[in-house]
């Protein structure tokens, strides 16, 4: 199966699933790495990994529909199969969704429903919440929304900061999407999604 890694920054999560494939923790085959973003660290190491780039700045096309259209051509050219988000800030049309139904994942640093957007570990924070986590799902049309394949907690501290609190956010992240990837290679066999009940880091 071949997998594509969308990004737009750092690119810790693409790390830790380049390190689970090369350990066949999973077995598929990471293809390419679509970046929005020149400057994106993320670059730098999908070219140590030696996985090919495709670099689709929004700002080289008229519209998001022929922005989405150029990627989409893209992945058919490469015959890819699954599509995983790791930090790929921007959001994918219904017609882009669409085309590849239920070979999209997202990961995002909550238990979702709770928390959407892009600053979920500080606003759970804020909201003094006594736990968050991170949620590994299908993408759909809408936000942060879709079927949970896997999910696990993170306990607030008392003594957590912002920094804190991401790191080990950002630790179970790189733990449980590599998982969630295999949840899917597997479940794809059987047709059906396996919900996993929350646990506590």
């Amino acid at each position: 199966m071949n997998l594509a890694i969308f990004a737009s920054g750092n690119g810790s999560n693409f790390s830790a699933i380049v390190e689970a494939i090369k350990q066949s923790k999973v077995k598929v085959k990471l293809v390419i790495l679509v970046c929005d973003k020149p400057e994106a660290f993320v670059i730098k190491r999908a070219q140590k990994a030696k996985v090919q780039v495709i670099l689709a700045r929004r700002e080289d096309f008229a519209n998001r529909l022929d922005f989405e259209r150029a990627i989409i051509h893209r992945l058919k050219s490469y015959s890819i199969d699954l599509i995983a988000l790791a930090g790929f800030m921007r959001i994918l049309s219904p017609t882009f969704v669409k085309q590849y139904r239920k070979r999209i994942l997202n990961i995002h640093p909550s238990l979702l429903p709770a928390f959407k957007g892009a600053h979920a570990i500080k606003d759970a924070l804020d909201y003094k919440a006594s736990f968050t986590g991170v949620t590994v799902h299908f993408v759909d049309e809408k936000m942060d929304h879709g079927p949970v394949i896997l999910q696990k907690q993170v306990k607030i501290r008392s003594s957590d900061t912002l920094a804190s609190l991401e790191k080990r956010i950002h630790d179970l992240e790189h733990r449980l999407y590599p998982q969630a990837i295999k949840l899917f290679l597997a479940e794809k066999i059987k047709s059906r999604v396996k919900k996993v009940s929350v646990s506590t880091l």
